[in-house]
């Protein structure tokens, strides 16, 4: 099992972040545009037993994404994890945190590739590094759109 943790600050409460991540595009609007997503069904919203399904594309192949989420405390955090889809498996928690007015965002993904070990040993950085720059769009987004709500610019 791989472990990827991603944590920012991000210039606004608690609760107006946590309402960022109820939005019913908030998928579309997190993904990166080198990340092609298309939402086929999401019910639920942020609660247990939601459910959120995708299709992914890797080159031209299209792959379906299902998770179901798992935890939920409002304002507090929420967990996604992956029914059926491109890992063995995949638990993704989303962690909300007040610092200081602001909030401590941090995205914790649990997972493990198909093919076991040696693959995971060398394809393990790869997608490290792929999370990394996925993540780092995400909160950069989430920074943007969280500041101009309290702000109003």
């Amino acid at each position: 099992m791989l472990h990827f943790k991603y944590s920012s600050v991000i210039a606004a409460p608690v609760e107006v972040v946590w309402k960022f991540h109820e939005r019913p595009d908030i998928l579309q609007l997190l993904t990166p545009p080198w990340q092609p997503v298309q939402v086929i069904r999401r019910q639920g919203g942020l609660n247990v037993g939601a459910i959120t399904e995708f299709r992914l594309f890797l080159g031209p192949l299209p792959l379906t994404w299902l998770a179901r989420h798992t935890e939920y405390s409002e304002y507090r955090l929420f967990t996604d994890r992956q029914l059926s889809g491109p890992f063995e498996s995949w638990t993704h928690r989303h962690k909300f945190e007040p610092e200081n007015g602001k909030t401590r965002l941090t995205d914790e993904v649990f997972f493990s590739i198909p093919g076991g070990e040696p693959l995971e040993f060398f394809g393990g950085w790869l997608m490290q590094a792929q999370l990394k720059a996925m993540f780092r769009y995400r909160h950069e987004v989430t920074q943007r759109e969280c500041k101009s709500l309290v702000t109003g610019v």
